[in-house]
């Protein structure tokens, strides 16, 4: 504790850093200061108070027992395994919720990354996501197969409009009946959404159709079917904001409020308990959106674009130079690979290089054109030279043998329909564009596709100046620890300012240091 009234700033910084105690601001003779002392507080007159708020006080508890995590803070996955097998047993092992980015991943590469994270973290708890594919229906099903052979219990579910198959086998199979009669559930859901109605589909019960579908095929038990109608699909619901990836760019002060209104009037016309946790993702890229976040109710926050510059990420130095120079309008969108044919766009970097410009360029010539061959020649010959950098031929051939690997049903439906062998062509730049900046291919750089929201660039704001402002230095479970202590700091500075104190500008803010 201070034995003295602090009042230089460094001094009433101190004080108020100091978050598992106290903090009284008081005046006395000699003026303004802060302690953490009771028996100073008690010999001069209190202007304010803020009680103890540690770092694992932030969010709800529920959310860290049912986890097993020390922290209300969870790591999202980024596709293609740049959420990496080190970038989750570095979190996990901090206390943290991580989640292995599994989409766009081929599935003996998935099965050898969740060997690697599960002998590592032994029974500490992690998680793997399952993007929804609805091109690729044989690859949500790998997934899903590769989490149950290594016993994952936690999945990230993103990008799902509705629910399928796959999503709803995971969460029934895992359904257990506890001793005080209650369905527990062994394989847990976090659902990412960005829209109200999608939220819906995973705050309500499976369908029974689904539920009768896998009854039929052996997929679960009769009494897993009937359990799962009595639980909502998810046990966590994620509003995910103007994020990195996919997104539709809502702002986290509409969309937040919006899905606990939703999941507390779904929970009041059910007569049943509000038990789904609401978090937050998007846009949380500094200690004052994690306090913001709690501060309208999160249960817990999701970070993304910020882990992906980091040391354990799996991307090239000159992606996490590009990602570490990034301001706050630096990003665009683009058409996304794994829902091209829909419409669907992605938020990217847009600093350092040309992929959003190009991508929308290959969507143009998609809506445009019944196929490859009525692409006038002219074209077609631009688009080999200045994008794909060789012919559409020997793209083709390559489709070939990327899908006899990975889904061969995708192969016969082209050899059907002209449009769909167009769209596979051009979904080849759209998925490899990301894989080229992830080993840092040179002679592509201008072809990069990343993913990146405005947090990133808020971050490097935050940590200019500061050991986190070099991407050597970011370590992930070191963002995580200086974003949820910032993010405790600046709750006792807006619970001072709401009583009327006025602190100095150097006080007001947390700033990150090395740990000791």
């Amino acid at each position: 504790m201070t034995a003295v009234l602090a009042r230089a700033v460094s001094d009433v910084r101190s004080v108020l850093l100091d978050l598992d105690s106290p903090c009284w601001i008081v005046a006395d003779a000699d003026g303004v200061g802060a302690t953490s002392d009771p028996t100073v507080s008690a010999n001069a007159r209190v202007l304010s108070a803020v009680r103890p708020l540690g770092a694992r006080s932030l969010g709800d508890s529920a959310f860290r027992r049912f986890h097993g995590v020390r922290y209300s803070y969870a790591a999202g996955a980024m596709a293609n395994g740049i959420a990496s097998p080190d970038m989750v047993i570095a979190l996990a092992r901090a206390g943290y919720l991580a989640s292995y980015g599994a989409a766009g991943v081929v599935p003996t590469r998935i099965e050898a990354a969740l060997t690697t994270i599960r002998q590592a973290l032994g029974n500490t708890p992690f998680a793997c996501n399952l993007i929804h594919s609805p091109t690729e229906p044989a690859l949500e099903k790998a997934i899903v197969d590769a989490c149950l052979r290594h016993a994952v219990t936690t999945i990230e579910a993103s990008a799902f409009m509705g629910l399928t198959l796959q999503l709803v086998r995971y969460r029934a199979s895992g359904l257990t009946l506890g001793r005080d009669g209650r369905v527990e559930p062994r394989h847990r859901v976090i659902a990412k959404v960005s829209r109200a109605e999608v939220a819906e589909h995973f705050l309500r019960p499976a369908p029974a159709p689904m539920l009768r579908a896998l009854l039929d095929a052996g997929e679960i038990t009769a009494d897993q079917a009937q359990w799962a109608e009595r639980i909502p699909m998810a046990d966590d619901i994620t509003a995910e904001a103007d994020s990195g990836g996919h997104t539709d760019r809502r702002p986290l002060t509409v969309l937040l409020p919006d899905l606990i209104m939703l999941r507390d009037r779904l929970a009041r016309e059910e007569l049943g308990p509000s038990e789904v946790r609401i978090g937050a993702a998007g846009g949380i890229g500094t200690p004052q959106a994690v306090a913001a976040a709690f501060a309208m109710g999160a249960a817990y926050v999701v970070t993304g674009s910020i882990n992906q510059a980091s040391v354990e990420a799996d991307q090239s130095d000159t992606t996490k130079a590009l990602l570490a120079s990034s301001g706050v309008a630096d990003c665009t969108m683009a058409p996304s690979s794994d829902m091209f044919e829909l419409g669907v766009q992605v938020q990217v970097l847009r600093r350092g290089t040309m992929f959003a410009a190009r991508a929308h360029r290959l969507y143009e010539t998609y809506r445009e054109y019944d196929g490859i061959e009525a692409i006038p020649a002219a074209r077609r010959a631009d688009l080999e030279k200045s994008i794909f950098a060789r012919s559409l031929d020997d793209v083709w051939a390559g489709c070939v043998d990327y899908f006899t690997e990975r889904d061969p049903g995708q192969l016969s439906g082209a050899e059907r329909d002209p449009k769909r062998k167009m769209a596979l062509i051009f979904r080849w730049y759209l998925g490899l564009s990301s894989g080229w900046s992830i080993r840092g291919e040179s002679d592509r750089t201008a072809d990069y596709q990343i993913w990146c929201g405005p947090a990133m660039g808020a971050f490097n704001s935050w940590v200019a100046g500061t050991h986190l402002a070099a991407p050597t230095n970011r370590r992930v479970a070191d963002i995580a620890h200086h974003m949820m202590v910032g993010g405790a700091y600046a709750t006792r500075i807006a619970a001072l300012r709401s009583a009327g104190v006025r602190l100095p500008a150097r006080a007001a803010h947390y700033v990150p240091e090395p740990q000791r």
